[in-house]
């Protein structure tokens, strides 16, 4: 098998199987009084206090959640609810992630304003129009990072630094898809998502960052936990080896991932773009985890499902969108055309990809154009 869907989701590391299986034996409730309620909570909250560490946030500024989704949500909607006495202004861009987008769809329904900024050919938005879309009234700016579907990078600093300049303004960004691979300025967020399945971590953990002086609502009632802006009982074993699934996504991030991801994209890519109708439809500047191309003698889905029959695993889309009618509908925003947005489909790579998988995925490609596609 060759597994190019890394967006979508990562495979476990070895040592964060090992420390999970270690903790499934142990079933202490963390908010229970007795020895082993304890020995859960204290284990939840060193990993807590870990994470910390290693981002330079402070522990009780991590909230844990199940997935990027409820994050982005808590995120959009606790502090839209909790800060509407400012004004009920919030601005986004119209390519964020389907939680995201859905989470403003809700504040509309509620009774905001929402502004949508649009992306570019090279799939960011702009800076002037972002400037000139915040006013007095308006309490957030939500966007994402790295985009999911083509890989382009937002400049978190220089929004940042726009967002800074309106005080009653908060800033979030989704950085699901960018943690662990590059830089973030998490100093410079009031609110920022993550999720560990990204970064071969567990499914049903994730975490959201946010400022001690961001004000928020909860979206899940029920209890003390989280600081009281999550109820529930907390997922404790999946939540204590997320320090350890951070601290080898950032060791390996320090050993030069980002290199030999970028040489196994540029080889594809250069690949690719020698096959009759075949194109690169990422910005130059995206990072190289994500490389979405087209093919013009076949559609997205005949060429999915022809890859799926050799053991190759790539999509056309955002998972949270895959089964969705319609071409890309990101690669339309940016632009690209209606063929093009039918004909694309997103490889995604991690550390466990090599260059010998790269071959061999050009050498199936060929073949499978060659007996199937049409004749340009």
């Amino acid at each position: 098998m060759i597994y190019f869907d890394n967006a979508a989701t990562t495979s476990v590391h070895p040592e964060v199987v090992s420390a999970y299986t270690r903790l499934l034996t142990e079933y202490g409730n963390p908010d229970s009084l007795h020895t082993i309620g304890r020995e859960a909570k204290k284990k939840l909250e060193q990993s807590r206090t870990r994470i910390g560490k290693m981002l330079g946030v402070r522990p009780d500024e991590i909230i844990f959640t199940s997935c990027a989704s409820e994050s982005n949500t808590q995120a959009i909607l606790g502090c839209a609810i909790a800060n509407q006495s400012r004004g009920k202004h919030v601005i986004t861009s119209n390519a964020e992630h389907s939680s995201s987008e859905h989470a403003f769809d809700e504040l509309e329904r509620l009774g905001f304003e929402v502004t949508r900024l649009p992306i570019g050919r090279d799939g960011k938005i702009s800076l002037e129009d972002l400037r000139a879309s915040i006013r007095k009234d308006t309490i957030l700016v939500s966007l994402i990072h790295v985009s999911n579907e083509m890989g382009a990078v937002n400049d978190l600093n220089e929004i940042s630094r726009i967002v800074s300049e309106h005080p009653t303004c908060l800033f979030h960004a989704d950085c699901t898809q960018s943690f662990a691979k590059i830089d973030i300025p998490v100093q410079k967020l009031d609110l920022m998502t993550m999720s560990a399945h990204k970064i071969h971590g567990l499914k049903g953990s994730a975490m959201l960052i946010k400022k001690s002086s961001v004000r928020t609502h909860p979206i899940i009632f029920g209890g003390q936990q989280e600081n009281g802006l999550r109820g529930g009982t907390e997922n404790a074993p999946v939540h204590t080896v997320l320090a350890k699934t951070i601290r080898l996504a950032m060791e390996e991030k320090d050993q030069g991932l980002d290199k030999k991801v970028r040489t196994i994209r540029n080889y594809i890519a250069g690949e690719v773009e020698k096959i009759p109708g075949g194109k690169v439809l990422n910005p130059k500047d995206s990072v190289p985890y994500i490389l979405n191309i087209s093919f013009d003698s076949m559609t997205s889905e005949v060429l999915m499902n022809a890859l799926d029959s050799r053991g190759v695993c790539v999509s056309a889309k955002s998972t949270c969108s895959s089964q969705e009618a319609g071409g890309n509908p990101i690669l339309k925003k940016m632009g690209c055309s209606d063929q093009d947005a039918t004909h694309a489909i997103r490889l995604s790579f991690s550390g466990n990809n090599t260059m010998e998988e790269a071959k061999q995925f050009i050498l199936i490609l060929k073949e499978i154009i060659q007996n199937y596609g049409l004749q340009l």
